[in-house]
């Protein structure tokens, strides 16, 4: 199909080689990953076995679970924040939006 061509062609114009070489770059391409595995995982549960989770699934995402936690915890490491500021922040946010009614919805600065 010509359209493809062409986009290709076009959208090449648009591209430019960026320097990746930082250390946050593979533990994030990992989280991104492992968070994948997982929601893939869960895809083939409601998938193949309506939504029920037995105990060979749970052992298998509690392994998943557990590498999205590494990635994420070397990300924490790299920009110098402890698992504990990320929590405290994320429940304070949390609570800032449930006591404005804003719990609901989209966007960053709700």
């Amino acid at each position: 199909m010509e359209l493809f061509s062409t986009y290709q062609r076009e959208s090449r114009k648009t591209w430019g080689v960026i320097d990746v070489n930082h250390p946050i770059v593979y533990p994030t391409l990992g989280l991104v990953n492992e968070a994948g595995e997982v929601a893939g995982k869960i895809k083939k549960i409601f998938r193949d076995k309506g939504g029920a989770i037995g105990d060979a699934d749970r052992e298998a995402l509690k392994y998943e679970l557990g590498d999205v936690l590494w990635y994420l915890t070397q990300i924490c490491t790299e920009l110098g924040l402890t698992l504990e500021d990320v929590a405290a922040a994320n429940i304070e946010k949390l609570f800032s939006r449930l006591e404005r009614g804003q719990i609901r919805g989209e966007g960053d600065e709700r």
